[in-house]
């Protein structure tokens, strides 16, 4: 099971860089969006503990 995980690792790495190298002005945009979904989830868990907090 150990060796299935390793050789999907590196099947995921590989499509990653493939990914970037052929399109990389799509890739940016990908990484762009997913950076901003994180960081407004951040702001609203934030938000939902202030507001359970009573802040």
């Amino acid at each position: 099971m150990q060796r299935v995980k390793k050789i999907l690792l590196w099947l995921l790495v590989a499509f990653a860089a493939y990914a970037i190298f052929t399109s990389p002005h799509q890739a940016a945009d990908i990484v762009s969006t997913s950076g901003t979904i994180l960081a407004a989830g951040a702001k609203n868990m934030g938000s939902f503990f202030d507001a359970l907090l009573h802040r």
